[in-house]
């Protein structure tokens, strides 16, 4: 009950925060809802407390934006989701989200020494020689420049790295935030049935496990190990080195990238790279990591994303890593190949045969609705063709089909349009399918192709090697089984027919039946083995 008024407050004073940046009720849509709601949010914003903040003269999405980020980091992360969302809130609302920063201002560097200090188990100044004023701030954390100090045990020379540091007390105020949210979520699935289908108890649950993942810095760093060892021997693509005698759960220390940002267009041409080409390596990366791997990058925006010396792309920033499971991931492959070949009686088939859409449907009917969203799409310039478009329409078409959103499947295409968005800003008339063709075509030839099915053909001769070896000792065992059970019954050894007749006689009834139930037990327990 008391967790229940404490996540009321909490939403209650979101409102009237949403209600004062005129982002609860927007005047604009004002005539369209109840007279009851509307008055609710007139209330909300003239509430005592809140007076003397004005409404900045934009639109809606704007003034939600700056709401949401004034209400803290787990706001922040939701307006973040939306924006990925046009399916639900509208593309020019959904466009006007992608502008929300995650920035907030910086906290003083003494207290980052501080917590260097606590976490690291030792003074500072024996691990960094100098550590820089705030580089970046955002809501969950914050990074400087430092140099270290060789220790004892360590060798080499001194390198230059990024001390990634969490904000003071954030973990308990996200975890009061998202637990309101989860509060909100479940009431509203309540209340509205129909918004079942969107699962927004279970998109509340990804948002905070990825964000709790974010606020262990050593869960971060091995992302950005397993990432660097995913992408071992191929080219195009590296990730920071981890310092893991400087990393604990609230501080990550890691090499400092000297690149070039992707978003600065000019200098990448001085430099002698070609934009288009770095566009493409975007993609291909992506792509790889997601069906090659099961796990990507799910936070690769500009400012994320470096180029070094080589050309190389350089990620950082490992907070929000996604992963596909093989059905999942097979799933992708066959809707991105189905819609490739333009084969929608097949893709229609891979939804069924997942379970995505339930049996009751006509696939054929199911088949006709994705060939709606796919035709449109070719002959169309290749500038105006969007993966991640396409996979937001695909999940709105299956509502009609009672299909259930996966949160692997929304955290792909939310990564996968902000993909789209860094490729396009480095050429506009990037041709996805055409990069993506070659890989996912490959994945399908792996997996479904005479290679793969003689490897699994092989894999089953395996497994049946391994329970053909278990026979002679399931035959034994059959065998003993067998000389016990004759045409009267189960024939028992004369140790244990002596053990039942004494205690027949010494025990009461209900022992008698308790020895002659636990007998019969260990005939089915011998029987098991068998099975």
């Amino acid at each position: 009950m008391f967790d229940s008024i404490r996540h009321i407050a909490r939403l209650t004073q979101a409102a009237r925060t949403l209600a004062q940046y005129d982002a609860l009720v927007p005047h604009e849509l004002a005539r369209h809802v109840p007279v009851a709601v509307r008055l609710g949010g007139r209330l909300a914003r003239a509430w005592p407390g809140q007076r003397g903040r004005t409404a900045t003269p934009s639109r809606p999405g704007i003034r939600l934006g700056l709401a949401l980020q004034s209400l803290g980091p787990a706001f922040i992360k939701l307006g973040q989701f939306l924006a990925t969302r046009p399916d639900l809130i509208g593309n020019e609302l959904a466009g006007d989200l992608k502008s929300l920063q995650d920035r907030l201002p910086p906290f003083p560097t003494a207290r980052t020494k501080t917590i260097i200090a606590a976490e690291l188990e030792r003074p500072w100044e024996e691990l960094f020689s100098t550590l820089s004023e705030p580089m970046a701030a955002a809501s969950i954390a914050q990074v400087h420049k430092a140099k270290t100090r060789p220790l004892d045990d360590e060798l080499g020379a001194v390198k230059v790295v990024a001390v990634k540091v969490l904000r003071p007390d954030i973990e308990e105020s996200f975890a009061a935030d998202m637990e309101a949210l989860a509060f909100a979520a479940r009431w509203a699935e309540r209340l509205r049935p129909a918004l079942r289908r969107l699962e927004p108890v279970k998109l509340v649950e990804t948002l905070a496990a990825s964000s709790r993942m974010e606020m262990d810095l050593r869960l971060e760093a091995a992302a950005a190990s397993e990432l660097a060892e995913n992408n071992r021997g191929r080219k195009n693509f590296r990730v920071p080195e981890v310092d893991w005698t400087r990393t604990s759960q609230r501080v990550l220390t890691s090499e400092w990238i000297d690149g070039t940002p992707i978003t600065d267009g000019a200098s990448l041409q001085a430099l002698g790279f070609d934009p288009s080409l770095i566009a493409r390596h975007v993609i291909e990366a992506f792509l790889t990591h997601a069906l090659q791997d099961g796990f990507f990058h799910a936070d690769m925006h500009q400012g994320n994303i470096f180029i070094d010396a080589e050309g190389c792309l350089t990620a950082v920033d490992f907070g929000i890593m996604g992963r596909l499971d093989r059905d999942s991931r097979r799933y992708l492959a066959e809707i991105l190949f189905g819609f490739l070949t333009r084969d929608y009686e097949r893709l229609a088939k891979v939804h069924f045969t997942a379970g995505y859409v339930p049996a009751h449907h006509s696939l054929h009917v199911f088949a006709q609705s994705l060939r709606a969203v796919g035709e449109p799409i070719f002959g169309r310039h290749a500038g105006a063709i969007s993966m991640a478009r396409l996979l937001a329409q695909l999940f709105q078409v299956t509502e009609t089909f009672d299909m259930h959103l996966q949160p692997q499947l929304v955290l792909l295409q939310k990564t996968m349009m902000v993909v789209e968005g860094v490729a396009r800003d480095l050429d506009p008339a990037l041709n996805i399918w055409e990069v993506s063709r070659p890989i996912v075509e490959q994945w399908m030839a792996e997996h479904f192709g005479p290679e793969a099915r003689l490897k699994e053909a092989a894999q089953g001769a395996l497994s049946l090697g391994r329970s053909l070896s278990h026979l002679p000792a399931a035959l034994s065992a059959a065998e003993t089984v067998s000389a016990a059970l004759t045409p009267q019954g189960l024939r028992l050894h004369p140790e244990a027919a002596h053990a039942i007749a004494k205690a027949t006689h010494r025990q009461r009834r209900g022992v008698n039946v308790a020895v002659w139930i636990g007998a019969t037990a260990l005939a089915v327990i011998a029987l098991s083995v068998l099975i």
